[in-house]
C-alpha cells in the first residue's frame, strides 16, 4: 500500500505466513504506536531496550526497522482522526506490531481504539501471561508460584457492544420483538420497562478457535495443564456450551495429546485396581451416583467406559505425561488462582472473565505496571503486542513511570517472532535490575532500600544486566 503520512523504513523487509507459521526475515518492519499520556516516555525506553537486546543476541545479523504509526490522541493532533485507516492497513500488511496505552475518546463513535484495533483484525486471543519476577513486590506470601498464561477471547461475549440503552427508542422496540417472541423469557427480567438490555453471544466458532490456540501453545511451550474457566452453571447456553465446546474440540483435534480431568481419575482407579468394575469405578468420580436417576447413572457409566477405551494410549500412567484439559467455575478460579495457583497453568476463557481475571493475577505479581499482553490471530499471524494499564496523563513526559508492560510485551513479540534469544536477554535484564532494587517508583516505595530510578534509567539498568 502506498502511505500518506506513514513513512516506510528503507532496507526493511515484511514479515509474511506461510502453511500456518510466521516467515521472520532479519531485517523485519515493525509498525508502532507510542501511545498517549506516559506512552512517550515509556516507549523511548522500551525501544532502546529491544534494540540492544537484539544487537546484543544476533551481534548485528538482525536488526529491527521500526515503523511509526498513528492512533489515540497524537493521531488526532496531526490528522483529525483518532484511528487513521492507514494504521490499520500497516498492522494488516505487516503483521506483527505493538503499542503503547491509548485514550478512549469521549463521546459517540468508537468505543475503545484498543477493542477498534481488535476487531479489525480479528485478533480472536488476547493473551496475558502472568509471573513474577524475583524482588518485586507483592502482596501474597508466595508469588512466585504464579506462572499462568491466560488465553482470552477477544471478540465475543458481552464486549461487542450488542446494548439497548434505556429511555431510547431501541430499546423500547427491541423489548417490544422480545416480549412478542419470547414471553416467557421476557418476564423472568425484574423490573423490564426501566432495564438497560446487553446481549452476550457465544459462539462454536468462537470458541473452538480460541481453545485450539490455547492448547496448540501449551504443547508446544510443554505446559501441563489448559483451564476451562466459564460460568457455566448459570449461563449454560453461553459460557456452558463454551465449556463443552471446548472439550469436544479438544478430544476431537488433540485426543492422543491430551487427557480430560475426569479422564485421569477414571483411568488413574482402574491402575490401582485392575479389577473395579465400571459402576464402582462411576461411584468414585462422582459421589452422588447412588442418588441419580437410572438414566443418570447410565450416563456417568458411559463416561467411564469411554475413558477405559483409552487404555492402550493413556493407561498405565501415560496419561500423567499428558496435557491435562480440565475446567473451573469464574469466581472459584478467582479464590483459587490466590490460594492454590500452582493448579493454573493456561486459562482459556471468554471476554469477561478473562478482563477480571488477568487484572486480578496481575495484582499478585506486581500489578499492571508490568503486565505484558498481546492480541492474535494465530490463523493469519497478525499480532498486535500492548501495554495493558492505561495512560496515567498525570505522569505524562515526567520520565517517571515504570515501562515494564511495554517491555514485557516486546518481549513477548520477539518471542512470537522466534527470536527467543533476544527475549531471554531482557527477562534476563530484567530481573537482574528488579534484584538489584533498581526500580521506578512504584516499585520503590514498597521495597527496602531501593534505588529509585527514572523510566529512562529503569530501561538502561535493564540493558547493563543483559
Amino acid at each position: 500500500m502506498a502511505y500518506q503520512n506513514v513513512k516506510v523504513p528503507e532496507g526493511g523487509a515484511k514479515i509474511t505466513i506461510k502453511d500456518g507459521v510466521l516467515q521472520v526475515p532479519n531485517n523485519p518492519v515493525i509498525p508502532y504506536v507510542e501511545g498517549d499520556g506516559t506512552g512517550r516516555d515509556i516507549w523511548r525506553a522500551s525501544v532502546r531496550v529491544f534494540d540492544a537486546a537484539v544487537e546484543k543476541a544476533y551481534g548485528g545479523t538482525k536488526k529491527i526497522h521500526w515503523m511509526e504509526v498513528y492512533a489515540g490522541e497524537k493521531s488526532f493532533k496531526l490528522f483529525q482522526s483518532w484511528l487513521p485507516e492507514e494504521t490499520n492497513e500497516a498492522f494488516r500488511e505487516f503483521l506483527v506490531g505493538i503499542k503503547g496505552p491509548l485514550t478512549t475518546p469521549i463521546g459517540g463513535g468508537i468505543r475503545s481504539l484498543n477493542v477498534a484495533l481488535r476487531k479489525n483484525l480479528d485478533l480472536y486471543v488476547c493473551q496475558r501471561p502472568v509471573r513474577w519476577y524475583q524482588g518485586v513486590p507483592s502482596p501474597v506470601k508466595h508469588p512466585e508460584y504464579v506462572d499462568m498464561v491466560i488465553f482470552r477471547e477477544n471478540t465475543e461475549d458481552i464486549y461487542t457492544g450488542i446494548e439497548f440503552q434505556y429511555g431510547t427508542e431501541a430499546n423500547q422496540k427491541f423489548k417490544e420483538v422480545f416480549k412478542e417472541a419470547f414471553p416467557k423469557e421476557y418476564a423472568k427480567m425484574r423490573f423490564p420497562d426501566t432495564a438497560g438490555i446487553g446481549i452476550k453471544p457465544v459462539s462454536v466458532e468462537g470458541t473452538e478457535r480460541l481453545v485450539r490456540a490455547a492448547i496448540k501453545w501449551a504443547l508446544a511451550n510443554k505446559r501441563k495443564s489448559v483451564n476451562f474457566v466459564h460460568k457455566g452453571n448459570i449461563m449454560k447456553f453461553t459460557e456452558g456450551a463454551f465449556k463443552d465446546w471446548g472439550y469436544t474440540l479438544a478430544a476431537r483435534e488433540f485426543r492422543n495429546e491430551i487427557v480430560t480431568e475426569r479422564e485421569s481419575w477414571i483411568l488413574g482407579n482402574k491402575e490401582k485396581d485392575a479389577n473395579l468394575s465400571v459402576e464402582d469405578n462411576a461411584k468414585m468420580i462422582d459421589p452422588g451416583f447412588d442418588m441419580m436417576s437410572p438414566a443418570q447413572q447410565n450416563d456417568i457409566k458411559a463416561e467411564v467406559e469411554a475413558a477405559l477405551k483409552l487404555w492402550e494410549t493413556h493407561g498405565n500412567g501415560q496419561w500423567k505425561k499428558k496435557l491435562m484439559i480440565k475446567d473451573s467455575i469464574a469466581d472459584v478460579s478467582l479464590q483459587f488462582t490466590i490460594i492454590r495457583p500452582r493448579d493454573y497453568d493456561v486459562i482459556a476463557t471468554l471476554n469477561l472473565n478473562g478482563d477480571y481475571l488477568s487484572d486480578a493475577l496481575a495484582a499478585q505479581v506486581g500489578g499492571i505496571g508490568i503486565a505484558p499482553g498481546a492480541n492474535i490471530n494465530y490463523e493469519t499471524g497478525h499480532a498486535i503486542f500492548e501495554a495493558t494499564h492505561g495512560t496515567a496523563p498525570k505522569y505524562a513526559d515526567l520520565d517517571k513511570v515504570n515501562p515494564g508492560s511495554v517491555i514485557l510485551s516486546g518481549e513477548m513479540m520477539l518471542r512470537y517472532m522466534g527470536w527467543s534469544e533476544a527475549a531471554d536477554l531482557i527477562v534476563k535484564g530484567m530481573e537482574a535490575a528488579i534484584g538489584a532494587k533498581t526500580v521506578t517508583y512504584d516499585f520503590a516505595r514498597l521495597m527496602d532500600g531501593a534505588t529509585e530510578v527514572k523510566c529512562s534509567e529503569f530501561g538502561d539498568a535493564i540493558i547493563k544486566h543483559m
